[in-house]
């Protein structure tokens, strides 16, 4: 396998050293093919989705298909502007010149890939490294076979492998392929792995983009409204049947109107899913075996205040709702990644505060209060990647909006112009002018001391 992927490796910087891949005509045809390969196996994708864990067809079209091809829309339209030299202005100190930021690949691409939106997540990094004129290889994740398998060979019908090209397994292929020497390295995943990663990627010193997770709290203050609030965190945290690394994983409630809330909730679930979801079309199934069983283990010695049904031969987990879990229980130690939403009560925000500021910087944070002082002092107290104020998992939809984590979280951010701008190289160059030729910078120095310092107003 080592022996494989260097010579795979080799065969793509030999491929990218051509220079095709910096042609924008190249890059657009490309992108445009990819599109109709997309469209066409639309159907196809939906059941390999299913296949691998009962993901609903609709939650496939909005959150996997039609969301890589809103992004390919954007890229083909804008791919000859973001491409162009960016003029910038100039410094007086350096008259006469033009200054230009040049948008370049970086070469080879690895793109290593989750499983809980393995096709979004798949192929959104590589559409952007191809529209930036990378080649790239791909990992997709060995959890969703079916899904896998079927990018591989669209892929395969869309690139010649020279170009990008698509290596399946499990984690010794991660391995393997992280130990090779890459021009960038784009991994999403989890922060345990993505830590593995970026020390890879450290001795090469490569650079990287790291899209990883954490804790997303959703705080609920007093003021919000019980069942609006109850229906959008009930959709964002058991869209994916809650494998989303930016769902909320944990709710802090002011103790005046939790009873309310829990209520509101309780409606939500059954109106979503109905009494039995395990009957519902639109829940998903747990992805593996070990994370139904890792999952399961987190309600062990809890309060359930709703749900908690399973069923292992099918991999089914209820939306359950957890009461007051400990701050030392092994449900608050990780990120949850499951059905299981926990419900804190707090009555001050040094409450809040004790809970938050236990975890890590978190990809996401959700806001639900109609008091603007309130909004403002959380926006201001805590880092996140991103979030959203009265609603959850929005913000992801947004091209225009950064979309990426922090600290623990995650490393750089993606989606629209900046997806291109994570997969090239910005590169400063001053075209100095040749009429005039200012000579005071030049040995010996006569200019007095006091001139030289006044010269910081002209840089």
């Amino acid at each position: 396998m080592r022996h494989t992927i260097k010579e795979r490796l080799e065969a793509q910087r030999r491929y990218f050293g051509t220079g095709r891949t910096k042609e924008l005509q190249f890059r657009r045809q490309t992108l445009k093919k990819l599109r109709s390969e997309i469209v066409k196996k639309e159907d196809a994708i939906c059941n390999a989705l299913y296949a691998d864990f009962k993901k609903p067809r609709f939650e496939t079209l909005i959150a996997e298909t039609q969301f890589v091809l809103a992004e390919l829309n954007t890229l083909i339209r804008h791919l000859e502007l973001w491409a162009r030299p960016e003029r910038v202005p100039s410094s007086l100190l350096n008259f006469p010149s033009s200054d230009r930021i040049y948008k370049e690949p970086y070469g080879t691409v690895l793109i290593i890939a989750p499983w809980n939106y393995p096709f979004q997540l798949t192929l959104m990094p590589l559409i952007s490294a191809i529209a930036a004129g990378n080649t790239a290889v791909l990992k997709p994740s060995e959890l969703t076979p079916n899904t896998s398998k079927l990018i591989a060979e669209m892929v395969s019908a869309v690139f010649d492998p020279d170009h990008a090209m698509v290596f399946q397994g499990d984690a010794e292929v991660a391995k393997a392929l992280l130990a090779e020497k890459w021009d960038y390295i784009f991994f999403t995943g989890s922060t345990r792995v993505g830590k593995i990663v970026y020390e890879s990627a450290a001795g090469n010193l490569t650079p990287v983009t790291l899209e990883l997770g954490g804790k997303s709290p959703c705080i609920v203050d007093g003021s919000a409204l019980p069942a609006q609030a109850a229906g959008r965190i009930v959709w964002g945290k058991f869209l994916n049947a809650g494998q989303t690394c930016i769902a909320p994983d944990y709710i802090l409630v002011h103790a005046s109107i939790k009873d309310r809330l829990v209520e509101e909730l309780k409606k939500s679930i059954v109106r979503f899913f109905g009494k039995n979801p395990e009957n519902s079309p639109d829940l998903a199934r747990i992805i593996s075996e070990r994370h139904f069983k890792r999952l399961v283990g987190l309600m062990e010695g809890q309060e359930l205040l709703f749900g908690g049904q399973y069923n292992a031969e099918d991999r089914f987990i209820a939306p359950t709702l957890v009461d007051e879990p400990g701050r030392d229980s092994e449900i608050m130690q990780e990120e949850i990644f499951g059905p299981l939403l926990p419900l804190i009560s707090y009555r001050n925000e040094e409450e809040i505060d004790a809970w938050i500021s236990s975890h890590g910087k978190p990809l996401a944070a959700y806001i639900f209060s109609r008091k603007k002082a309130f909004q403002k002092k959380m926006l201001r107290k805590y880092s996140f990647g991103g979030g959203v104020i009265n609603d959850t998992l929005i913000h992801i939809s947004n091209k225009n909006l950064p979309f990426g984590g922090v600290g623990n979280s995650g490393l750089g951010s993606y989606h629209g112009k900046r997806s291109f701008n994570a997969f090239s190289h910005q590169k400063a160059v001053i075209h100095r002018g040749t009429w005039l030729d200012p000579k005071f910078r030049n040995p010996p120095y006569r200019l007095p001391v006091s001139f030289i310092k006044k010269l910081k107003h002209l840089l």
